[in-house]
């Protein structure tokens, strides 16, 4: 009998995307509440990094958000709730932290590690949340009136 854990089945794609969206939703949960609640100081030098793309104003303002899209992204992925907008704005999060350490000349450990979420990020912008997510069961309400 073969196992459906380590299977390249239908259901084998849905235990590893779950996997996958809910260990990082923690990681992020677990990374981005030390900024969001690290006041505006924190989020200003957080929003600094904007200007590596050209966006130097307001950055308490930008820092705030990237807070929030680690923090508040990371619980919509663990739910699967709303997870393609969470993806999205985590990628966008994850790759102004990977030009901004990269510009800084820091070892390539701080660099790879904005760009690992950088690449889950994109990859379950793609996938979606999985079968087991908020969003399918809402999906399916929808579709059923």
């Amino acid at each position: 009998m073969k196992s459906k854990i380590f299977s390249t089945t239908a259901e084998g794609t849905q235990i590893a995307l779950f996997l996958i969206r809910v260990n990082f939703g923690l990681i992020y949960i677990m990374h981005g509440l030390p900024k969001i609640f690290g006041g505006p100081e924190r989020w200003e030098a957080l929003g600094g990094a904007m200007g590596n793309v050209g966006l130097g104003f307001a950055p308490t303002f930008w820092g705030f958000l990237a807070s929030l899209a680690e923090f508040g992204g990371g619980v919509l992925l663990v739910f699967g709730l709303l997870t393609r907008p969470a993806a999205a704005l985590m990628a966008f999060t994850m790759l102004i932290a990977t030009l901004m350490h990269m510009t800084a000349g820091d070892p390539i450990g701080s660099v790879l590690h904005p760009l690992k979420g950088l690449v889950v990020f994109v990859a379950l912008l793609y996938s979606g949340p999985g079968r087991w997510a908020v969003d399918n069961k809402w999906a399916r309400q929808v579709r059923t009136g």
